[in-house]
This record gives C-alpha cells, sequence and structure tokens, in this order.
C-alpha cells in the first residue's frame, strides 16, 4: 500500500492501475531498470507508479503501455481515460485544510469499500456518530484545534456518512466494546441522542453492529480500534488500517491482515449477536 504519508495520499483508482501497470510489466519479462530507460527515469520512479505514491503522468503511461507491448487502441484508451480520473482530487480534497494526508487514504478506501469491518474500543464508529457526539469526541482528542476546524471535521465526517445510504452501499460490520456505551461523552442528552441513532442504524439491512460485553473477558483485539476493507475490485486485496496519535499504518500484505481478520472473527464469536444488538442499546439508554 502506498505510504499514506506521502505528498498525495492515493485513490482507490490510482492504487488499481498502478497494480495493472505492474502486472503489465511482469508479463512482458521487463525488470524496473528496463521499464525505467523507456522513459528516461529512475527505477524508483517506476516503482512508485506501481505502489500509487505518486500521481500517473498521462504522457509516462502512453509509453509504458506501448513499452509493454499493449497495442490494441481501446484498451489504451480506457487506460488513459482511467488514469486521468484517477489522477482528479476525491470530494474529499475540499477539506485538505482540516484533513491529515494520511487519512485521507481512509477516506478513499472506505468509500470505495463493499464491506467495511471494524472493532472500536473508544468510541462509536465514525459512520454512526451524530454530529454533537463527533464535536465532543474530537475536541477531547484535539485540545487545541480552533473551533471552526472542529466544524470543517465534523462537516466532512457527516458528509462520510452518506455512503452508507447510497446506491449500492457498502455493508458495515463493527464490534464495538462495552466501554464505549459506558464513557460518557458530551452529556446525557448527547450519549442519549447517540444511542438512538446506534439503534437506528441496526434496523438498516448493510448495518451490523455487536457489542463486546466486559463479561466476555479478555479478547483478541485488545490492542486497539483497527479497520479492515474489502473490495469490489480484483486487483485490491483486503486492507487494514490501524491509527495512532500522530499517523496511521496500512496492511495489505496476506499474512498481515489475515491476522485482523483471524482476531475480529473470534471477537465476533465472543461479542454479544447483532440480533440482540438493539435490546443491549436500549437498555444502556436507558440508564442515561
Amino acid at each position: 500500500m502506498a505510504d499514506p504519508r506521502s505528498a498525495g495520499a492515493p485513490t482507490v483508482l490510482r492504487v488499481v492501475l498502478g497494480k495493472r501497470l505492474q502486472d503489465l510489466r511482469e508479463r512482458a519479462g521487463l525488470s524496473f531498470e528496463r521499464a525505467a530507460a523507456a522513459l528516461d527515469v529512475t527505477h524508483a520512479t517506476i516503482r512508485r507508479m506501481e505502489k500509487a505514491e505518486v500521481g500517473l503522468k498521462i504522457p509516462y503511461v502512453e509509453k509504458l503501455l506501448a513499452t509493454y507491448g499493449v497495442t490494441d487502441q481501446r484498451e489504451i484508451d480506457g487506460f488513459l481515460s482511467l488514469a486521468r480520473e484517477a489522477n482528479r482530487p476525491g470530494w474529499w480534497h475540499r477539506f485538505r485544510d482540516v484533513l491529515p494526508e494520511w487519512f485521507s487514504a481512509f477516506v478513499s478506501l472506505e468509500s470505495e469499500a463493499n464491506l467495511i469491518r471494524s472493532y472500536q474500543p473508544h468510541y462509536v464508529p465514525g459512520l454512526l456518530q451524530t454530529e454533537d457526539y463527533a464535536a465532543a469526541v474530537l475536541r477531547a482528542g484535539m485540545p487545541h484545534a480552533a473551533p471552526a476546524d472542529i466544524d470543517r471535521i465534523v462537516a466532512l465526517r457527516m458528509e462520510r456518512q452518506a455512503l452508507l445510504t447510497r446506491e449500492n452501499a457498502p455493508m458495515l460490520w463493527s464490534v464495538m466494546d462495552e466501554t464505549v456505551l459506558r464513557r460518557p461523552i458530551g452529556g446525557p442528552k448527547v450519549m442519549r441522542d447517540q444511542i438512538t441513532r446506534l439503534m437506528e442504524a441496526t434496523s438498516m439491512p448493510n448495518v451490523r453492529l455487536q457489542v463486546m460485553p466486559f463479561a466476555a473477558g479478555p479478547h483478541p483485539a485488545m490492542y486497539g480500534p483497527f479497520h479492515i476493507f474489502r473490495f469490489p475490485i480484483p486487483e485490491l486485496p483486503d486492507i487494514a488500517y490501524a491509527e495512532s496519535l500522530v499517523g496511521a499504518v496500512y496492511f495489505d500484505q496476506r499474512n498481515d491482515v489475515s491476522q485482523f481478520l483471524e482476531a475480529l472473527d473470534r471477537m465476533c464469536a465472543q461479542a454479544a449477536p447483532a440480533h440482540t444488538t438493539e435490546a443491549i442499546l436500549g437498555g444502556f439508554r436507558k440508564e442515561i
């Protein structure tokens, strides 16, 4: 996966085209050095194109396709059209004043995934937060941020949520620790409204929520929150995401991602079944 800290976090389409360029080069039996010679660039440039760490310059792409033996004009035109599309900034680009570069990649992955799984030990999943809850969470996590910046990030979070009700919406399957429901955030009214929002979400056909109760004891993901994205695109493997205070790490190697998947599968078996979640939420709402 491209380094999300590098300039210009990649869109998913750019990642896909980078993998296709790699496949074409390998099928042609060319090394990085020989491909680079065709462009009069260093082999590092070819590597970065394939890893989606740089934008796809159209003249470079045209020359590489010719070097790799692609002669069908329709295939060439289609690839170039996709490359131009991949170079356009995502809808979230207008929030670039408050959006860290390492999180831009997350929003791109989230927008293109058909399955989003996560474990949330501290907060309600961002895609299901109310505005007031999101603002309270952000103020706690970013105590030095200007109020206007908090408002902008909340607006971005609310806009991200639109993907759950769009056509061909992804499946969201999240396991929340019981701590999420017991930690008071923003005051009683904010928490009641947030739990009501979660209860409403359980009736959505593409949302599955589970609660990991304290009584379940230790579980495989006690080290922290993470997400796993799955895509309807053959070139893209499952990608896992883990965040820290100062950045994030994206994993796309099979051995790494499989550990996240196994941990989440074990947790889903330990957590309360999805069909009982609404009743659990209702119980917590009455406590507030």
